[in-house]
């Protein structure tokens, strides 16, 4: 058991004080801390909590980007436009002509304004400052705001559909938000939630060296099962669970090898985001090798990931709820 020592074990989502270490890891800082499960909702979080200084840090230019589009490689901006492109068909399914809808951490904007490919809706999106909020602020269709999603910024029941794609884990109190999010979605609206999976093959395989940790950003994380228990005592249904995802999973099981055989994490990835102070000690053979690997053992995670999928087991989850009509 963790002691509860100068307030440095709290959950990152209940704020409980009891709790188990699982393991240790380490950020690309070289900070180290734990996963700790607590013992009062059965979160994973990391400890001790990051410093304002630490998280300030992790979200520096070069997380964002620095340049006109977050990654160097117009390639890698395309395959990601294609995946906004499927999430957007996936929840515009949902809806009807003019429905309001909510990206919570909307980063570039591109999900948002590739729904209109499939409708017409209002849109709006939270984004925090830097980089990602002021490429969002290009797509004109967009109401932004710069910053978090606070309590009283909609009315109630005002949203058809609010979204967080890997947002919901870098959350500083995202019990408060879960409760705002149920407030203003409407009843028959839907809510949908995707997240690192800490009950996936890969987290349990790789441990602090995981990809999908991405300490200090991923401040918690949920067993799906869990998760799923928290939205229903909130009045949402579920109506889909997806665990597939060509987008993330495969390449967190290439990155999570490569950090086996590396001193720092996440290189091959800081590479891919032009962040050539980070890499700097890597010689370009070295990378070359590490895209190699990239390139080949690509197909081999894919079709793992399918198997790991029908498990429910994979590295990642989408869950789209409904809320429930009142009686």
């Amino acid at each position: 058991m963790l002691e509860n020592k100068n307030n440095q074990s709290v959950c990152g989502y209940c704020k409980g004080i009891e709790s188990e270490v699982q393991y240790k890891t380490f950020d690309i800082f070289d900070n180290h801390f734990t996963i700790n499960k607590c013992k009062s909702c059965n979160a994973y979080f990391l400890a001790p909590r990051p410093t304002p200084e630490q998280i300030a840090q992790a979200y520096d230019s070069s997380y964002y980007g620095e340049k006109e589009e977050k990654f160097s490689s117009p390639l890698v901006e395309k395959t990601l436009d294609y995946f906004r492109s499927g999430r957007a068909r996936n929840v515009s399914k949902f809806l009807n002509t003019g429905a309001k809808v909510l990206d919570v951490g909307c980063g570039n904007g591109r999900f948002l304004k590739y729904l209109l490919k499939f409708g017409s809706f209002e849109l709006y999106g939270t984004e925090m400052e830097g980089n990602s909020a002021k490429r969002a602020s290009r797509v004109k269709e967009i109401t932004l705001k710069t910053g978090t999603l606070n309590a009283g910024d909609f009315p109630d029941n005002f949203f058809d559909a609010v979204s967080l794609f890997h947002v919901f884990e870098h959350l500083a109190e995202p019990k408060e938000t879960l409760e705002t999010i149920s407030k203003i979605v409407k009843p028959g609206g839907i809510a949908v939630f995707s997240f690192p999976n800490i009950a996936s093959f890969q987290a349990r395989f790789f441990k602090g060296k995981w990809l999908h940790l991405d300490p200090p950003r991923h401040l918690f994380f949920f067993d799906p099962k869990d998760f799923i228990k928290i939205m229903e005592s909130k009045g949402f249904k579920t109506v889909k669970q997806h665990y597939f995802s060509f987008e993330q999973n495969p390449f967190g099981a290439v990155q999570s090898f490569l950090n086996l055989t590396t001193k720092k994490r996440e290189v091959l990835f800081e590479s891919m985001k032009g962040n050539k102070d980070y890499i700097k000690e890597y010689s370009k053979f070295n990378l070359l090798i590490q895209k190699l690997f990239f390139l080949f053992s690509m197909p081999f995670f894919a079709f793992s990931d399918i198997f790991s999928s029908l498990l429910n087991k994979s590295a990642t989850v989408e869950i789209t709820f409904i809320k429930k009509l009142p009686l």
